[in-house]
């Protein structure tokens, strides 16, 4: 067996213990850690072909694992014009008019990363943006990709004049005249007009798609929990994968959506497993509701408007159903949860299907914004994971809860979001990941956010929930270890050790002691996947 990797004169850190390892060498070959021990032995391992790398002393981890996220759809959102930044509706104006300055008439405008709260007080409508966008066919994406605004040339040129009704829990929102005011809230809705619009090339998919993969890689990530598997993404990943050009290994879960039938059903099944050297299908995603910002969260009581009181189901038990034919066919789920009573029923589901004593297959629920305490306890009792995405609380809600996504819960359900700390201490698995493109890849942000808990943006404002932060080792565990175990992996994946996955993440410090605040900022010296380095620093 030819060792492909040497790296010499490295700190190797354990994920569990946060220690270093007693060796300061380690070879990878055909993919896996092939030998750990000091500089001379494993230098010794190494031939004409092999890459031999001196860290200098940098700090080796396992390589971190976003545990949800969207590649695809990601790539194609963010290729838009960028509102994220913007604090206000003058912002939000002042941007879109160099876009619409610098467009070809006729062209339509692509945008995301919009923010309900710089509407204020104010309803979330194309009105408040007609000045500038008119005659121009628009599509603003809201940061949470569960609804967007489209301009009225949008609707007109797809021509969507009125209130239409669907399968699943989504709307055309109309005023009372029944004209619809351009919000359009859940996919179902917004693929109304987005079907209007040009739509790119093959071509230019996989190179929006390799260039974002490729961006993740350079930030120390070597895997991702991906939660979609749309239209020719896997194509597209087995591309990428057939041309060595997948530098990040993909777990994809595709969707099952309300009125699946039977013939659905079984094609998900027989999906499962396929795939390529570094990527596969595995598990299916589910949702159980919408989002809070919107009003399509499914709560136990309604938001202050009145609103977030249905499950994305029409028919919860269908949904019920489902979950136990996926467990019965030994699949797992991930279910995206982030009501309440969203949650409760998704955690009910598994119960129900876990019911005849079968244990071995490993659900998961995705975002857990807000919980009760009986709650849970569940996670740990069901060995249900809980993946979270911590910088949803730091950089979309506010610690004095004036933000649209409190606002709407209250101060009782809004105190308790996010419950990290919580969900860990009962025993639960915790995974960490971004939910990209709702919230930045880089992991080095989302395990700091984990911990700090402050807006991104400015890390002097005080943070939301601070009680529900979690320590240095248990951020690095949960893009590691417990990444791993959501994937039923870790006898093979998130540790130094001979015959583990050499997926590797090389930082220029010690990540347990760098400051929260600074953690992002920490450089990312080299990323090997497979055994190969997908970005290496150029001081290395």
């Amino acid at each position: 067996m030819r060792t492909r990797l040497v790296l010499l004169s490295a700190r190797l850190l354990d994920p569990v213990t946060g220690a270093f390892l007693p060796e300061t060498a380690l070879a990878a070959s055909e993919g896996r850690i092939s030998a750990l021990g000091d500089n001379r032995s494993i230098r010794a391992l190494a031939d004409s072909s092999t890459t031999v790398i001196d860290l200098k002393g940098a700090v080796v981890t396992p390589g971190l694992v976003d545990g949800h996220l969207h590649p695809l759809s990601g790539a194609e959102l963010t290729h838009g014009l960028d509102l994220s930044g913007c604090a206000d509706l003058d912002a939000v104006r002042e941007t879109l008019a160099r876009r619409v300055r610098a467009l070809a008439p006729g062209a339509w405008l692509h945008a995301w990363g919009l923010d309900p709260n710089v509407f204020g007080d104010r309803p979330v409508e194309a009105a408040a943006l007609a000045r500038v966008l008119d005659g121009v066919p628009a599509l603003l994406q809201l940061f949470d990709a569960h609804s967007m605004l489209a301009s009225p040339r949008a609707l007109e040129l797809a021509g969507v004049d009125g209130p239409r009704s669907f399968a699943q829990a989504a709307e055309v929102v109309c005023d009372n005249a029944g004209r619809p005011t351009g919000l359009l809230l859940e996919d179902a809705a917004c693929e109304l007009v987005e079907r209007a619009a040009p739509q790119p090339t093959h071509a230019e998919r996989r190179d929006r798609l390799a260039a974002a993969l490729r961006g993740m890689a350079a930030t120390g990530l070597t895997g991702g929990h991906a939660m979609d598997a749309g239209g020719d993404s896997l194509s597209l990943y087995a591309e990428l994968d057939a041309a060595g050009a997948l530098p990040v290994r993909l777990r994809v879960a595709p969707w099952c959506q309300p009125g699946t039938d039977t013939d659905a059903l079984r094609a998900l099944i027989e999906q499962q497993g396929t795939g390529g050297a570094l990527w596969r299908t595995e598990g299916v995603k589910l949702f159980m509701d919408g989002t809070i910002d919107n009003g399509t969260a499914w709560l136990e009581r309604p938001d202050c408007h009145g609103e977030s009181t249905h499950a994305f189901w029409p028919d919860p038990e269908a949904y019920t159903h489902i979950v136990a034919e996926l467990h019965r066919a030994h699949v797992p789920t991930a279910t995206h949860a982030i009501g309440d009573a969203a949650v409760r029923h998704a955690l009910d589901a598994v119960e129900k299907a876990q019911s005849g004593g079968d244990r071995a297959v490993r659900h998961r629920i995705e975002h857990i914004e807000t919980v009760p305490d009986d709650t849970l306890r569940r996670f740990a009792e069901l060995d249900v994971v809980a993946s979270m995405q911590p910088t949803h609380c730091c950089d979309f809600t506010r610690a004095d809860h004036t933000d649209n996504w409190s606002r709407r819960l209250g101060e009782e359900r809004a105190s308790r979001g996010w419950r990290c700390r919580d969900l860990w201490d009962s025993g639960a698995t915790v995974v960490l990941g971004s939910d990209w493109p709702i919230a930045p890849y880089p992991p080095l942000g989302v395990m700091a956010g984990a911990r700090h808990r402050r807006p991104s943006r400015d890390l002097t404002r005080p943070p939301h929930g601070p009680e529900q932060a979690l320590t240095a080792l248990e951020a690095l565990q949960g893009m590691t270890v417990n990444a791993a175990h959501a994937a039923g992996e870790e006898r093979t994946a998130g540790r130094l050790a001979v015959g583990h996955r050499a997926d590797l993440t090389v930082l220029a410090d010690n990540p347990l002691t760098t400051a929260a605040t600074d953690l992002p900022d920490l450089p990312v010296l080299l990323t090997v996947l497979d055994g190969r380095p997908t970005h290496r620093d150029e001081s290395l």
